[in-house]
């Protein structure tokens, strides 16, 4: 039963690591298919989704990875020790504390530099740029520490 069990907890792990990684790098392709346009409509349309993907998405799927991810690791007797383990939490935390700490809130100020242009206002479009840049960054910072966490679960260094 218990390789069974194991079976499947490693399987809700990978297919939420999936959805997670598969949300957050498509959320940066509409992103910038949405800033090429130019127009504060479509940009606020846009991150306004990739909001509403992170609430139904990226945070169910990491809540999923991480309770069948340590599941997995019980049943299967695997050490939380393991450096490829340890090192993988890591990552995921920090990539937590990029999107929880930084990017979140860029999302929402970046919203709103572009919901305020929706009317016929001036879009202010240095500030976006600026929040944009921001935003580069630590999503970089959010997507590929967990992509070097994927390695690590892959590969089993060490």
């Amino acid at each position: 039963m218990s390789g069974t069990g194991y079976l499947l907890m490693k399987s809700i792990h990978v297919l939420a690591v999936v959805v997670f990684l598969g949300n957050i790098i498509i959320g940066v392709f509409w992103k910038l298919y949405a800033d090429r346009s130019g127009d504060p409509r479509i940009i606020a349309h846009t991150i306004a989704g990739i909001i509403r993907a992170d609430r139904w998405f990226t945070m169910p799927a990491v809540t999923l990875l991480l309770l069948f991810g340590f599941g997995a690791a019980g049943i299967g007797r695997v050490s939380l020790r393991s450096p490829w383990i340890a090192w993988s939490i890591v990552l995921v935390v920090i990539s937590a504390f990029a999107f929880m700490v930084k990017l979140a809130p860029l999302q929402r100020r970046m919203l709103a530099v572009a919901r305020a242009a929706e009317g016929g206002g001036e879009f202010d479009s240095a500030t976006y740029a600026h929040l944009s840049a921001s935003w580069a960054l630590w999503g970089s910072v959010a997507t590929v520490a967990p992509l070097i966490a994927l390695v690590l679960m892959v590969f089993k260094p060490l």
